[in-house]
């Protein structure tokens, strides 16, 4: 199996240099040292429990979403042998209660697998955020939480940009470009362990016969290993696999999202079912149609019209995009 390349490392990165040259460049990058100094980091390295009673200060009690796996899945949330379910139970806890088992289960290498999933300081952690800020974005960007033991989340991806902050513990990071899917083996759409889809592969144990172009994907990775203080900048839409490697493990998120006006998986999913069953001759017609339109392969597409006269293939405002919503929301509930 290839063994991956590790992923560019930068030190005293600016919000403007990351805004004008690492964003548009689309690739991965490590910050080592970004958040070294928050205070959250500086528990995290005295101690665990140091960690635990500064995340205490903010908590209000409020319930969060929880995984647990239990030792025969060794960490990773997967589906179970049918793919009809998981190898996991989903739940919701109060934080204390997940840090109290964490606290009680650190020195149990057969402790069932924990993770706190995604949570948003701001309704559950108020002041964590001004407390920790994150140099690199504008604040309205909220940071999300992420906390248990030695977890392994399958390779996904978001629909977003990605920073990833390293609090507490060590991960590993395993990223794939976007045009990697093919060499990813993607379960189901429908049903997910957690919202995103997918790699079917074990990273552990991968079954090159069931998946054989997933050795041309590792060929295609990149990783990055996170030390407390550390930053990673994951790209919209690549694919990443994190392995949580100590007993307790943070990470602090941020999700945003560059000129969007509606959902793209909503598109995606409204064009499987009306393209991609079309002839071939006709799905090649709309492969036209949506290199030249939407993905603007030949440049602007409405470039010989006057600007009054673009409509829809020029800048749309607020008040026409919610007009088009409206109208396409009218035309999919008559859709049989």
């Amino acid at each position: 199996m290839p063994t991956p390349a590790f992923i560019p490392e930068f030190t005293g990165v600016t919000a403007d240099i990351f805004r004008n040259e690492i964003l548009p460049a689309g690739m991965p990058v490590v910050f080592r040292g970004l958040v070294r100094d928050w205070p959250v980091t500086q528990a995290a390295l005295q101690s665990s429990d140091h960690l635990f009673e500064y995340l205490r200060r903010f908590d209000r009690g409020a319930s969060v979403s929880t995984m647990f796996a239990p030792p025969s899945a060794k960490g990773r949330f997967f589906y179970n042998d049918d793919v009809s379910g998981f190898n996991f139970r989903s739940g919701t806890s109060k934080i204390v209660a997940a840090l109290d088992y964490l606290a009680s289960h650190r020195d149990d290498p057969e402790a069932s697998a924990l993770a706190v999933q995604s949570v948003p300081v701001r309704g559950h952690l108020p002041g964590f955020q001004e407390d920790n800020r994150m140099p690199l974005l504008d604040p309205s960007v909220e940071a999300r939480i992420w906390i248990g033991n030695r977890v392994i989340v399958a390779a996904h991806h978001d629909p977003s940009d990605n920073i990833a902050c390293c609090i507490a513990g060590r991960r590993r990071f395993t990223l794939f470009p976007p045009d990697q899917l093919p060499n990813l083996y993607v379960g189901p759409f429908e049903l997910t362990p957690a919202g995103a889809i997918i790699s079917m592969v074990d990273f552990d144990n991968p079954d090159l016969a069931r998946y054989p172009r997933f050795a041309q994907a590792m060929e295609a990775a990149v990783v990055a290993d996170l030390e407390p203080g550390d930053a990673l900048y994951i790209p919209y839409q690549w694919w990443h696999h994190v392995r949580s490697i100590e007993a307790i493990n943070m990470l602090v998120n941020y999700w945003w999202e560059e000129g969007v006006r509606s959902a793209p998986r909503d598109a995606f999913l409204h064009a499987i079912l009306a393209l991609r069953d079309l002839p071939p001759t006709h799905r090649a017609a709309w492969r036209t149609l949506f290199d030249h339109y939407v993905f603007l392969d030949n440049g602007p597409a409405a470039e010989h019209l006057a600007p009054e006269r673009r409509g829809v293939l020029g800048d749309v405002t607020t008040d026409e995009a919610r007009s088009i919503r409206t109208a396409l929301s009218r035309a999919l509930s008559r859709s049989t």
